[in-house]
């Protein structure tokens, strides 16, 4: 009873010696549950983790000691209560044994009868499945049978349809009116023939229909009882049937094509798809009608070429085919391409007429698959795809479109032209073209003289070359839209040879190498006046690239997304301004390098200044040195040279300020040196003459009032940069603004003029 009791959620008892104590249950803090002890999913880890969040361990422990102590204290309490009932426990428990035996004796004869119907059910279970499996038997024996009998019906059925054909006479006109007979028909007799023999036509293919139904009936039957003996013995029966229906079944469809009967040639569609034969029907369609007429336009061998080898274009050909399909095929193809007839299954463009087409030209005109001859090759190419288009058009729907695309005679028509081969040898031809004219050891000018006051477009033909390649890549002549992306990338590839071979040339003419790559040489020996041609010619390439050769581009390329249009664009620009970025600094900095280079020369001629003046009498200078006027002789000349009216305003004012400022710098470095040097020189010589002065007991005065050598030099150099930044000051370049010009005036010129510089 105690351990009932402690089952129970109801609050412990409170003890008879508790007089002056709280409930125990009072005393337990709000967070602890003892409710949560007596589910059934209580678990004392989950419970520990979720208490020990805001509730310390320590406090925790002690309250589960409290309550374990609570507990035993209710249980002492409750053996206390009925301490009689627990010592009397034992004593009711006498003679436990044969109460035991009293109920097992009931309860095993239970077990008996249970296991006796058990066994009896199991009997019952065991003789009803038997007859359900006999019954499952019987029925596949049933269906078995009634299929074996279904199929000896049909096969007879077959065979008594197959024999009325022959009844049918197949033309009336073969015999069956004789010669005196036929005389006598009036024109009403004739034409009631005719409508005789278009009905026994229909009849025919409608009896036709009708067996092919049947025979795929019988096909079904014989697939799903393939192994028994029945239908091994009749498989003899069947392929006899199927090759009679397979022989009238062509005569019939024959028949109606050379008649263009449309009811049966509808009849008979419909039985070939019945049996699922549907490449008879397209191969007779091919050779019946497509073949005579592919024949009259590309005549050919069956064997092979014919004898006389005929020319190899194919447009006139595909003109005639055209017209030929649309006279005597549409028929067909009108009949096979109606809703809801089921004739979806057949493919006559593609499998009758596509294939005769192809068969004719592999063996009649091989030489036009040939891509050895682009010009030819591609007028083929374009033709064929319009000849395709032209088949596509007979299609209802882009299924049908889809689908015809899809066959392989179609994929095998596609195949024979060889556009990769076609694209490399075109890739010779316009890449030869332009490396042949950059591998010329110089630059190769087109004797173009501006007319009527217009510059030329391009001066070299290394770069006409390379516009007349970019435009033979877009060019209706070359081009193939399907290649587009090669073509493009061919664009740039001859954008980048270009821009190579400048940048090979310039760097050799800059590092001075005569063993430089093949088609440099041409910078090694080009003038300052050759190199203007080239940014003539850089900068309008980079306007046509740019402007109307990318236009013509997207023009061309207008049928393809938005995405591939804005790429194709960018990447065109791209190589356009990657050619002016790359190239034009680097040529002016070798044409301002050659004129530096020839106006240091006379330059030279400064450091004459201090033999003059060196231990000499001669009197401070008035005038400036004549090699002055030579500095900027070479630079005036270039500007004012035949060759300077290519060059823009803004390109002649950006080398004359870079050519000015490196001569200025030039100018500077060898002036500053030469002063100092004459300074020192001077030093050293007044060191030296004082001191013979001091051993002689002259007076260490005497050339005060004397101007020294280095005052002449400094006053001369004065003189000359005057004349200088005089000649800079004719030429439109302000010689002040440059630092080396004012570095040199403060080093030259008299005390008194330092703070101003004027010419």
């Amino acid at each position: 009873m105690a351990s009932a009791d402690l089952a129970q959620p109801s609050p412990p008892p409170r003890s008879h010696t508790d007089v002056f104590g709280d409930p125990f249950e009072d005393s337990s803090p709000l967070w602890f549950k003892k409710d949560l002890f007596l589910s059934p999913k209580f678990d004392s880890e989950t419970y520990i983790s979720d208490l020990r969040t805001f509730v310390p361990f320590d406090t925790l422990r002690s309250q589960l000691h409290s309550h374990l102590s609570s507990l035993k204290h209710q249980l002492v309490d409750l053996i206390n209560r009925d301490y009689n009932d627990f010592v009397n426990l034992s004593t009711n428990l006498v003679d436990v044994d044969s109460s035991v035996a009293r109920m097992r004796a009931p309860l095993s004869d239970l077990r008996e009868k249970i296991s006796a119907f058990r066994d009896c059910v199991q009997d019952s279970l065991v003789s009803l499945q038997n007859g359900l499996n006999q019954r499952a038997q019987a029925a596949n024996a049933r269906e078995v049978l009634e299929l074996l009998l279904d199929t000896f019906h049909v096969v007879s059925k077959v065979e008594k349809l197959i024999k009325e054909l022959p009844s049918v006479p197949a033309d009336w006109s073969n015999g069956d009116v004789n010669s005196s007979e036929k005389s006598h028909l009036s024109n009403g007799l004739s034409l009631q023939q005719s409508e005789n023999e278009s009905n026994v036509r229909e009849t025919q293919s409608m009896l036709l229909e009708r067996i092919s139904s049947e025979m795929n009936r019988l096909k079904f039957y014989m697939a799903h009882a393939k192994d028994l003996p029945f239908i091994q013995n009749i498989e003899k029966r069947f392929q006899s049937a199927s090759l009679l229906l397979d022989s009238s079944l062509g005569h019939c469809f024959v028949d109606g094509l050379e008649h263009r009967d449309e009811n049966a040639i509808y009849n008979c569609l419909r039985a070939y798809a019945a049996i699922d034969n549907t490449r008879n029907a397209e191969e007779i369609f091919c050779t019946t009608v497509v073949a005579p007429l592919i024949e009259k336009i590309i005549p050919h061998a069956s064997s092979g070429l014919i004898s006389v080898a005929s020319e190899d274009e194919l447009e006139a050909d595909f003109r005639e085919m055209k017209q030929c399909i649309e006279k005597d095929c549409t028929f067909l193809l009108r009949i096979s391409s109606r809703e809801n007839s089921g004739f979806h299954v057949f493919n006559f463009l593609a499998n009758s007429i596509l294939k005769e087409v192809l068969s004719a030209i592999q063996k009649g005109k091989p030489g036009a698959f040939s891509p050895g001859r682009p010009k030819e090759f591609l007028k083929n190419y374009r033709s064929s795809l319009d000849f395709l288009s032209h088949l596509e058009g007979y299609c209802t729907s882009r299924s049908a479109v889809s689908k015809l695309r899809a066959e392989p005679v179609y994929v095998d028509f596609m195949k024979q032209w060889n556009l990769g081969v076609y694209f490399s040898l075109r890739f010779q031809e316009i890449a030869g073209a332009l490396d042949s004219a950059l591998l010329a050891p110089g630059l190769v000018g087109q004797n173009s003289r501006h007319v009527d006051g217009n510059l030329p477009a391009l001066t070299l033909k290394q770069s006409i070359v390379l516009l007349e390649s970019l435009r033979s890549c877009w060019s209706e002549d070359v081009l193939v839209l399907s290649g587009s992306d090669k073509f493009l990338r061919l664009s740039l590839q001859l954008l980048s040879r270009y821009s190579s071979w400048l940048s090979y040339g310039l760097n050799a003419r800059k590092s001075g190498h005569t063993d430089a790559k093949p088609g440099s040489e041409w910078a090694i020996s080009a003038a300052p006046e050759d190199l203007i041609y080239v940014i003539h010619d850089v900068k309008l390439l980079v306007n046509e690239v740019c402007g109307d050769y990318v236009g013509h581009v997207m023009e061309v390329l207008s049928s393809f997304p938005k995405e591939v249009l804005d790429n194709v664009k960018q990447s065109v620009l791209q190589s356009g301004e990657s050619l002016e970025r790359t190239t034009l600094p680097v040529i002016k900095t070798s044409i301002i390098d050659a004129l530096v280079q020839k106006s240091v020369e006379d330059l030279k001629q400064l450091k004459g200044i201090s033999a003059t003046y060196r231990m000499t009498n001669k009197p401070l200078p008035v005038r400036h040195c004549p090699y002055v006027s030579a500095i900027l002789h070479p630079l005036k000349a270039f500007l004012e040279g035949e060759t300077a009216i290519y060059l823009d305003d803004a390109t002649k004012k950006e080398l004359l300020r870079g050519t000015a400022l490196e001569i200025t710098k030039s100018y500077n470095a060898m002036a500053s040196e030469l002063v100092n040097v004459a300074r020192k020189t001077e030093s050293s010589l007044q060191r030296i003459r004082q001191g013979a002065q001091r051993r002689a007991g002259a007076s260490s005065d005497v050339s005060d009032h004397n101007v020294s050598n280095t005052d002449k030099i400094c006053m001369q150099l004065f003189l000359d940069i005057q004349e200088y930044g005089r000649n800079l000051a004719a030429l439109g370049v302000d010689a002040a603004e440059f630092e080396d010009y004012r570095s040199l005036w403060q080093c030259v010129a008299p005390a008194d003029k330092q703070s101003t510089i004027v010419f």
